[in-house]
Parts: structure tokens; sequence; C-alpha cells
């Protein structure tokens, strides 16, 4: 037969498709080698001469292949493996049906390529998906490809209902269900969130575990709380146990890996080696000051009722300074004791007694000398309270030295019932100099966090009360005050402890 050149689309279809990098780019630069290759019954003569072909320009993305197309690659005898390739990158615009089967096995297809056409044939759309870069993509279980360095990734899949996941190392898999249909490319954006971390934390029996400010869980018997599904990240972590110093710290999760924590409690009352008193740990934290709810017997200086954060823990005094506790601040200092003792302890000579007749000022170097300091008014009112709002922490009558059972006399410190923080007459017994300048206004303007009274004044706060008042004044928001040099047998104090390690 004399050799003859068949239908440009032919030798297009053979360029073009089978290098479809150079047809993207819209010109085929590649010249067909000299000689001829069998087109069926047909061969197609090659110049040596022969000018590169040109393709349709502009067209980013490769049209599919028509039932022409197809026929005439095969005809063409191009590889059945080649064709399956152009196949699997451009899809088809048909479906086959057995008579169009047929004729593809005449002209030389194999049964893989027929299946292949069958399957392409269905109705598919484009995917246009958005994701972290280098992420896998899967649709139905089925690898579609991984993400590029800008998180996109092109696919086509067949018209109708799917499940997408996108996967990504240390993060939180994608995974949704989707709809395909025909028409434009659909656009899928698929965020990965951080994938979560656990936290093991390791603490007594029973203690309370807050993460980032909330409760967490109670650690259980075996001395154990693990906390699940959180993100990495810095986080805060507190953990509570009755009779404990908190453990408050900043922790770091790693995304998918548990961390462990253990939690180190001290005991929450311990010994001052440098007066020999004990001291009690009193947490961070918000409380109300002031007047009390339902409290009648609150005084203009005790309102309004307001909310205060104390950013700090601090160590307070569990009882009033001793006698004991001053005769050792003045052995060490080379100070006096007060010029007059009360006639209850003539002679300072009953050590367990609070020291009494102390200026504002020698209060104030002995809680220097003890490695501390007066406490503020804020800070001796919430360790008053013991996590209470109301004006007394129990039963007036159980917890202070009042007038109805004092028998008109000071009494040895730790005498009564102890508050729900471990303290000890913080209501009752003596008056209690605090570090504050008196404002009776002073609430009016108060700030919200570590108040700290007025910058001066002429008089300075007392709290507590004591025995011989009349008992509507031994409440948790009483404000007293005096010029800061008077003595007084109903006057003592409580340091706050500045310990450099607790």
């Amino acid at each position: 037969m004399k050799a003859t050149i068949i239908r440009p689309v032919i030798i297009v279809l053979l360029l073009g498709l089978a290098s479809s990098a150079n047809a993207r780019e819209g010109v085929l630069s590649r010249r067909l080698p000299v000689g001829y290759i069998t087109a069926g019954m047909c061969r197609i003569v090659i110049s040596p001469t022969a000018a590169p072909l040109q393709v349709a320009n502009g067209a980013e993305k490769p049209q599919p292949m028509t039932q022409q197309q197809v026929m005439e690659l095969v005809a063409a005898h191009l590889t059945n493996q080649r064709i399956e390739e152009l196949v699997k990158s451009r899809g088809i615009d048909f479906m086959m049906d057995d008579d169009y089967a047929r004729s593809l096995r005449k002209a030389g297809a194999n049964e893989q390529l027929i299946t292949l056409l069958r399957e392409a044939g269905k109705k598919t759309a484009d995917v246009a998906l958005g994701t972290e870069p280098n992420a896998q993509v899967f649709l139905d279980g089925n690898l579609m490809g991984q993400a590029d360095a800008k998180g996109e990734l092109e696919f086509r899949a067949l018209v109708g209902n799917h499940t997408l996941k996108v996967s990504l190392v240390g993060k939180q898999d994608f995974a949704q269900p989707i709809t395909l249909a025909q028409g434009p490319p659909i656009r899928v954006v698929a965020p990965l969130a951080d994938l979560a971390g656990s936290l093991r934390v390791k603490a007594p029996s029973g203690a309370a575990v807050w993460l980032d400010g909330a409760t967490a869980g109670t650690v259980d018997s075996s001395g154990e709380l693990l906390l699940n599904g959180i993100l990495q990240g810095t986080h805060s972590l507190r953990v509570t146990a009755s009779g404990k110093v908190d453990d408050s710290r900043s922790v770091t999760v790693a995304a998918g890996v548990e961390t462990p924590v253990e939690a180190a409690l001290a005991d929450a009352v311990v010994a001052n080696p440098q007066d020999g008193l004990n001291y009690v740990w009193i947490a961070s934290g918000n409380f109300l000051m002031g007047c009390s709810p339902g409290d009648n017997d609150c005084a203009e200086a005790e309102k309004p009722a307001h909310s205060v954060t104390l950013q700090k823990a601090y160590w307070i005094g569990q009882t009033e300074v001793t006698v004991g506790a001053y005769k050792r601040f003045v052995a060490a200092t080379k100070v006096k004791l007060p010029p007059v003792a009360p006639k209850i302890n003539r002679g300072w000579k009953i050590d367990g007694l609070p020291i009494v007749n102390v200026t504002w000022d020698e209060s104030s170097q002995y809680c220097t000398w003890a490695g501390g300091r007066l406490p503020t008014e804020a800070e001796w009112e919430n360790a008053a309270r013991a996590g209470i709002p109301q004006a007394r922490y129990g039963n007036l009558a159980d917890i202070a030295w009042t007038k109805e059972n004092a028998a008109n006399q000071t009494h040895a410190v730790a005498g009564r019932q102890a508050s729900a923080f471990g303290l000890f007459d913080m209501l009752g017994n003596v008056w209690e100099w605090v570090n504050d300048w008196y404002d009776p206004n002073y609430y009016q303007t108060s700030p919200a966090q570590d108040p700290t009274g007025p910058a001066t004044g002429l008089q300075r706060v007392l709290r507590g009360g004591s025995w011989i008042v009349d008992a509507k004044l031994l409440r948790a928001s009483d404000r007293y005050s005096i010029e800061p040099a008077v003595r007084s047998e109903f006057f003592g104090f409580r340091c706050v402890w500045e310990p450099k390690a607790p």
C-alpha cells in the first residue's frame, strides 16, 4: 500500500498526549524521528525537515479525551500502558458501551485498558483542595496525592458521595463527607488542627487538678490523673490538696505525646526557723473584701464590698506572735520588751500568751527580723475569711475569745477552734496590726489587684477585734484604726513570712 499521511489529529495525539508536559506548554518542540510508524493499515511518513507541530495554546489543564481520540491511539498501536497513563491523567468525556469495547478489542486494546475506560467513563468532578503543605489526601481510603508546598492539590473523582481525609504528621486528621457533582471545580478547604497531647499528673489521691484556670479532675486512688485532648503548647497547671501547698507551674504539651508531671505538694504548715512559730500557706486567688452579704452590722468604712485578686500566694502566722517568740527577737536584736506587761502576764512570764502593748513600728520590726512583714489589710481579710464570704469563719463561741467566754482576760494562742485554713484567733483575743494606713473611704477607690492601702495617713489599721469589744465587731470585715505609736494590752499582731524557698 502507498504510504499515507493520516489526519493531523493522530499526530497530535501521538505526540501531544504522549508528552503531556509539552502539551501543557502549548508547543511540541520535539521533531518526529525520521522514518515511519504504522497506524493500522496506514503508514505515517515522517520527513526529516518536518516543522514542529502546534497545539492549542492557553489551556492550563488538558481536556478529557474523546472516543475518537482513544480509538485512534489504539489503532496507531500506542502501547496500552501509555494509553492508560493518558486516560488517568486526562480522563475521558464519554461512557463505555459494549459496541465500543468490541471495536477497541479489534483495534488492539487489552482487557485492562477496557476496564479502565469503563471506570473512567463514569461521570467525574474536579476537586481543588487547600490544606497544609505536604499533607496526604485520601478519598474513600485511596491516596489521591500529596499537597504541594502551598498546600494545594487538584484531583478528579467520580461524582457522588465520598469520605475525604487529609493527614499530616503532628496534626489532627481532617475527615468529613463530601458530595461531588459535575460542573466547575469544587473547592475544598481542609484545615488541620494541631494534634492534641496529654498530661499524666501524679499527686496524692484526692488532689484537685486545674488546667488553664478550669477544674480538670481529681487524682484517683492510684495517685494519677490522665488529661487527654490537650492542644500542644504551654498551659498553666495547678494541683491542690488539703493541708498542702499548691503546686502551680507552666507545662509544655507536645503534639501526640503524653507528658508526665509529678506534683510537689509540700506541707501547708511550716515552722519558721527564725522565730520558731508556724506559718500557714495561703493560695493566691479572688475573694470578696468588705461588708459580707447579709451582714447588717457593717460600718460605712467596710463598704462597698468589692472583689479583690491576690496574685501571689503567701505564708501567714498560724497564731498571733507569742511572748516567747518576741523574747527570741529581743535576744537576737537587743531591743527591749514592751515597757508595761499586762496584769495577767506580769514580768512577761507566760510565753504562750500573745505579745501585746507593742506599737506598729515594733510589730513591723519583728516581722522584718522574722523574714517577712506585716500583712496587708487585704491579705489579712482573705486569710480570716478562710474561703467563705460570711462575716465569720465559724460559730463565734467556738472560734474566738469574746466578752462572753474570755473571763475578762487575754488567752494563750490557739485556744479555740482553727479556721478551714488552719489559722487560730483571727477573730477575738487581741486586735492585730496590719501594714496599711487607714482611710475610711479607701474601698471606694481600692485597686482590684493586690491593694496595699493609702500611700500615707495618720492612723494604721488593726483587724480581728479583741475579747474586750462587743461581739458584733468580731467580723472578718471590721476595720479599726489608731495612731501607730499607741500601745494597748488589747493590741498584738501576726506576720506574713517570705521565705526564699518555701
